[in-house]
């Protein structure tokens, strides 16, 4: 046992003190949760055990919804709601601002798991939830914009994509009342191009050149705002062709992306030592750039050919390998950092990372197998055997007080 665990009292008020401890609460239980479902539904679709009763919506639609909108999403709005004052210069968010987010976006996703296990009614229940917590995410964070006046351009850019994020979400509602996959399919391309993709690429833009200036002697600060000025007409003009289904033309968006981030990751990756929980950040930025070559070496495959290779192997290098990656890379430091601990990458995150390396490149092979069911059923698991200590031992430090006795 942890010493620190017999000397810190466990308390659920705890959660309510600070916008990271509630909503990352909320993402650690979902970690657990959805992938736990999904897991189960790839071994039970593959090896006809345990029986399961199928969703009321195609089950790999409903994982690729719940791992967009509802796993990843309370991390967003916990580091967003408590960085969001301090990079505008204003005062914390008060309680009953993020409480409503944090327990929206948790219901909603309890009760979307319980309507993906059979009970359609419960899934129409957490979607509506969780459009109301995204809203209220929305107001709280639009107001620190509002009164800031759109000065900071990474906040125009992250309330942007969470502008996005509900108009995937809202589609996603409409799906439910008519069935039309179109809106489904819309819903999920949205949210993993116009929410993910832009929400961790400005975040990265703004945050990891500072968390190296921190920690590195002699840092050169890089971060031309010329770049994310440029990425998003390139994310849109990606997002358009998707919805129109236009992928032999994907590379042209595809090919600019990856020379402009993996630009960006040449330039800020350290020339000298750096501590571990620096190295992650770089290692989850450079998933981006070759996440976006497979998307490109894809499009001009079937350009060139009229196959369609690779099938979602781009897709998870970009959600697992780049949007994964960084989760427990950020995370890890936002936690060590509000709970008082060392800034430094414990075992139990070392082991979450690495071991999430290896499920990304266990997902992309999956694509090029015989039996691409089993593999991404393994995926699923190793990815409970990795995330499984690191998100247990998140849940504690987040009940229970800071380890240097200070508020927060």
């Amino acid at each position: 046992m942890n010493p620190e665990s017999r000397s810190l009292p466990l308390s659920p008020l705890l959660l309510t003190v600070a916008p990271h401890r509630l909503l990352f609460f909320v993402g650690a239980v979902n970690v657990l949760a959805m992938m736990t479902w999904w897991a189960l539904w790839l071994v039970a679709a593959r090896w006809q055990w345990p029986a399961l009763p199928q969703p009321p919506i195609p089950a790999g639609w409903g994982h690729s919804f719940v791992m967009t909108f509802q796993l990843l999403t309370p991390f967003m709005y916990g580091f967003l709601l408590t960085v969001f004052p301090r990079w505008m210069n204003q005062p914390a968010l008060s309680r009953w601002q993020y409480i409503p987010v944090g327990a929206g976006l948790f219901g909603g996703s309890l009760l979307t798991l319980a309507g993906l296990a059979g009970f359609a009614p419960l899934l129409h229940a957490g979607v509506i939830l969780t459009i109301l917590a995204w809203l209220a995410g929305m107001t709280a964070l639009g107001g620190v914009l509002w009164r800031d006046g759109g000065k900071t351009w990474h906040a125009v850019s992250v309330l942007t994509a969470l502008g996005m994020g509900l108009v995937g979400l809202l589609l996603f509602a409409r799906y439910l009342h008519n069935a039309d996959p179109r809106w489904l399919f819309a819903s999920v391309r949205i949210g993993v191009i116009g929410l993910l993709l832009p929400v961790f690429f400005t975040v990265c833009h703004r945050m990891v050149p500072f968390f190296a200036g921190s920690a590195l002697r002699d840092y050169p600060m890089y971060r031309p705002m010329g770049a994310l000025g440029l990425f998003w007409p390139l994310v849109l003009l990606h997002l358009a062709l998707e919805l129109m289904h236009g992928y032999s033309w994907l590379w042209l968006a595809d090919l600019p992306l990856a020379l402009l981030t993996g630009l960006l990751a040449w330039r800020w990756w350290p020339r000298q030592r750096m501590p571990g929980l620096l190295a992650v950040l770089f290692i989850g930025f450079a998933w981006l750039p070759l996440a976006m070559l497979l998307f490109s070496a894809q499009s001009l495959w079937l350009a060139a050919t009229g196959e369609f290779v690779l099938g979602r192997a781009p897709v998870h290098a970009l959600t697992i390998g780049f949007s994964a990656g960084l989760l427990v890379a950020m995370v890890t430091r936002v936690t060590q950092g509000h709970s008082g601990r060392p800034l430094a990458m414990p075992a139990v995150a070392w082991f979450a990372f690495i071991l999430l390396q290896l499920v990304v490149l266990l997902r992309i092979a999956a694509e090029l197998v015989a039996d691409p069911v089993a593999w991404q059923a393994v995926a699923a698991l190793l990815w409970l055997v990795a995330l499984a200590p690191w998100a247990l031992r998140l849940l504690w430090i987040y009940l229970t007080p800071r380890a240097d006795g200070n508020p927060g």
